[in-house]
C-alpha cells in the first residue's frame, strides 16, 4: 500500500543551510541533501539555522523554509543554545516529525516528544569522544543527549555499523543503519589552484576536511616529513572551535605544507579533481563525507584502519594502521613511487562509491522511517 501522506518536518542540530563559509561540515551536507529531497517530494520542511552563520540571508532554499534561532556564538554554547531554542519552537509548532541531528541537540528531544511529535535522531558520530570537549561539561552534555535519544527517540539513525554495535552493546537499543550519500561531481582542470597555490594535476597529496585533532593530522604532517617525494602536502579546510590546534599544526608543519584555509566552490572542486592521493588519517569518524567526496572525484585514497573508514572503502583504497606514523610513511612512500598502482585505484573509485552511496536512496529510507508506525 502506497503512503502518499505529506508531512510537516522540522530539522535541527546543524549550523546553517546553505552554508557558505566554514560552517559547512558533514552535518550541514546531510541536512541540506535530505531536506531538499523531502521538499521535492511535497513535504513541508523547515530547517532551524543558527544565527550568526552565513547562508546569504535566505528565508527559503530549494523549497525548504529556513528559520533562525537564538544562538550564543561561543565554543560549547552555540550548539547547545541553538538546539534548545529550536527544540522549543518545534515542540509548540505544528510538525508531524522533528528530526534531530547530532547527539548534543538530542538533549532536548524529550520536549517535542512529550508534546506528541514523532522524533527521529541521526547520530553522526560519538561526539563526546572528540578531543575539543575533553572531559568537561561539553562532553557530559553530549552524553546526556545520547542517553535522551536512546530513551525518547522514536527512531535512531546511525551512519556506521560500528556505531550501531555501540548502541546495542551499551544500551540494548535498536537503531537503523542509513549511511550518507554522495553526488557524482564534475571533474575540474587545475586553474584556480595553480593561480593561488602553484598546484598542478597530480603534484600534491591532499587532506580536505575540518582541521580538528581527531582527523589525525598530526600523523599526516609527521609522516610527510619522512617522505622522499617532490609531491606537496595540501591541508585544506577550516577549524571548528579548534583555532589553537590549527596554530599548533602549522608550527609543526613549517613552510613545507600548504594550508589553504576553508575552501568552497571551484577551488574545492579543483583540489579534489587534481590530487595525486587523498589521505584521511582519522582516529574518530561518524561517516566521513569527505572520503565519499574524494572517491567520487576518482581519487586514490589512503585511510586509517578505523571501521568507519574501512567500511566505506572496502578494497578500493589503501589502509594504514591507525595512529602509526611509520606505517603511514611506508604506505604513502609506496604510492608516491608507483603511479601505476595509484591509477588503478583511481580508475575504480568513482563508479564504486557513487553506486554504493546514493542520496536519493538515503532520502527514501529516511522518509520510510518518518511514516512508519511507532
Amino acid at each position: 500500500m502506497n503512503d502518499n501522506r505529506k508531512l510537516k518536518i522540522a530539522m535541527l542540530g546543524h549550523k546553517t543551510i546553505p552554508a557558505r563559509d566554514s560552517s559547512r561540515g558533514g552535518i550541514e551536507v546531510v541536512v541540506e541533501e535530505l531536506s531538499i529531497r523531502m521538499a521535492a517530494q511535497g513535504h513541508d520542511v523547515v530547517c532551524y539555522n543558527r544565527t550568526g552563520c552565513d547562508n546569504g540571508g535566505l528565508s527559503e532554499y530549494k523549497g525548504v523554509k529556513l528559520k533562525s534561532v537564538f544562538t550564543i556564538p561561543k565554543k560549547g554554547l552555540a550548539a547547545m543554545t541553538s538546539s534548545v531554542f529550536a527544540a522549543f519552537h518545534t515542540a509548540f509548532g505544528k510538525y508531524d516529525v522533528v528530526h534531530f541531528h547530532a547527539e548534543g541537540s538530542c538533549a532536548m528531544l524529550w520536549l517535542p516528544k512529550f508534546l506528541g511529535k514523532k522524533c527521529v535522531a541521526t547520530i553522526h558520530g560519538l561526539d563526546w569522544q572528540r578531543e575539543k570537549w575533553g572531559k568537561g561539561i561539553g562532553s557530559k552534555y553530549i552524553r546526556f543527549g545520547e542517553k535522551t535519544a536512546v530513551k525518547y527517540a522514536d527512531e535512531i539513525i546511525v551512519l556506521s555499523r560500528g556505531v550501531q554495535a555501540y548502541f546495542w552493546k551499551t544500551y540494548h537499543r535498536k537503531t537503523v543503519f542509513i549511511p550518507n550519500g554522495v553526488n557524482r561531481p564534475e571533474i575540474r582542470k587545475a586553474k584556480e589552484i595553480t593561480e593561488k597555490f602553484g598546484l598542478e594535476k597530480d603534484s600534491y597529496i591532499l587532506f580536505l576536511g575540518r582541521i580538528v585533532p581527531e582527523k589525525g593530522l598530526r600523523y599526516l604532517v609527521e609522516a610527510y616529513k619522512g617522505l622522499n617525494t617532490d609531491k606537496k602536502l595540501v591541508i585544506a579546510g577550516g577549524s571548528s572551535d579548534t583555532g589553537e590546534f590549527a596554530k599548533e599544526l602549522k608550527k609543526m608543519a613549517g613552510d613545507n605544507v600548504i594550508f589553504t584555509g576553508f575552501v568552497s566552490g571551484r577551488l574545492h572542486e579543483e583540489l579534489y579533481s587534481n590530487a595525486y592521493v587523498y589521505v584521511l588519517p582519522s582516529d574518530l569518524e561518524g561517516m566521513p563525507l569527505s572520503l565519499l567526496e574524494a572517491m567520487s572525484y576518482g581519487n586514490c585514497c589512503l585511510v586509517s584502519s578505523i571501521n568507519e573508514c574501512t567500511e566505506v572503502v572496502e578494497d578500493k583504497a589503501v589502509v594504514f594502521k591507525q595512529g602509526s606514523v611509520p606505517d603511514l610513511v611506508e604506505k604513502l612512500q609506496k604510492l608516491c613511487d608507483d603511479d601505476v598502482v595509484v591509477k588503478r585505484y583511481k580508475n575504480g573509485a568513482a563508479d564504486f562509491i557513487c553506486e554504493k552511496y546514493n542520496w536519493d536512496y538515503v532520502a527514501a529510507q529516511t522518509e520510510k522511517l518518518y511514516k512508519a508506525n511507532p
